[in-house]
């Protein structure tokens, strides 16, 4: 009989793309993703993982049994959902996908508040790109995912997704203090042409937003630094080298030297909460979903600055 672990530990694989991220999505080790495979090849008599280059890839035999451990992983979780429904509290493994500024703004207070309430929900964080966490959620590989979305590039939720509005994150314009724009109260965007722009790199949300919203009001964006992470893209506004919008999430204080300027319209980005919709009734779905909504008002009230010290 073939062993549910290790069908999960061959899926995530399948899903996640490298041994690596698989161990991580599961909570294990990739040295315990890679027995429990090894493990399934001595039962099943089969090849499943090949090496390629620096990574693996998986055999054609594999890609079946992936296909058999999504049927009974669906099965599972179907079990587990109607037992969980019946109780009616939060309970078991709840597995939470979120992008970047969202794990750092808004999932550490919403994890704690559960893990206080529910002690017996055992809620587990990855950071993942809002797109990809898209697709984990539709193939059972995270059970919810927190993602976001802009007006030029709605959230895509496929069949078999239920989604839920999770609040709005307004975005700003920071620049240096000695910039033209810092003594502005608005700033509309065509007056944004000839700045020197710091952005995320290409294939992001947010640097194909600028550059497209750049593009509507005639101007070619001229973006001289690319970084990932907000925090980044905030110290190198600090130091003089060029402008950034901004989302308010995750960003946390300003540093001396940024100003805040608004923009006119504000830009937006919409936050979502999505699920499968055969973990619909699970009360630890709907209870995290709650606590997400309910929390998002005190995370978007955040100062722009570092509270003043007195002695």
């Amino acid at each position: 009989m073939l062993d549910l672990q290790r069908l999960r530990a061959l899926h995530a694989v399948s899903v996640h793309g490298t041994v690596g991220a698989a161990a991580a999505a599961l909570g294990y080790t990739p040295s315990a993703v890679s027995q429990q495979i090894a493990k399934l090849e001595r039962e099943t008599r089969t090849v499943l993982l090949e090496r390629a280059g620096r990574g693996v890839r998986l055999t054609a035999e594999a890609l079946q049994l992936v296909d058999t451990a999504q049927e009974l992983l669906s099965i599972v979780e179907r079990a587990e959902t109607a037992l969980e429904e019946r109780r009616g509290v939060p309970a078991g493994r709840l597995t939470v996908a979120a992008f970047a500024s969202a794990a750092r703004g808004l999932m550490p207070a919403v994890l704690a508040e559960l893990a206080r309430a529910h002690p017996a929900l055992d809620a587990r964080l990855s950071e993942v790109d809002p797109h990809l966490s898209v697709d984990l959620v539709a193939r059972g590989a995270v059970d919810l995912a927190v993602a976001h979305d802009w007006d030029i590039a709605p959230l895509p939720a496929p069949a078999g997704v239920e989604q839920a509005v999770i609040g709005d994150d307004l975005c700003d314009l920071l620049v240096p203090e000695d910039h033209p724009f810092a003594g502005r109260t608005a700033l509309r965007r065509e007056e944004l042409g000839g700045e020197r722009w710091i952005c995320q790199p290409p294939g992001r949300i947010c640097h194909d937003w600028l550059v497209r919203t750049l593009r509507a009001a005639g101007h070619e964006p001229d973006i001289v630094h690319q970084a990932e992470e907000n925090p980044t893209l905030v110290a190198l506004v600090a130091a003089g080298l060029g402008i950034a919008l901004i989302p308010r999430l995750g960003r946390g204080p300003l540093p001396p030297g940024v100003v805040e300027v608004p923009l006119d319209p504000t830009p937006v980005r919409r936050l979502y909460a999505l699920w499968r919709t055969g973990a619909a009734r699970r009360p630890a779905i709907a209870e995290t979903v709650r606590v997400l909504r309910e929390r998002w008002p005190t995370v978007t009230a955040a100062p722009t600055r570092p509270p003043t010290v007195t002695t």
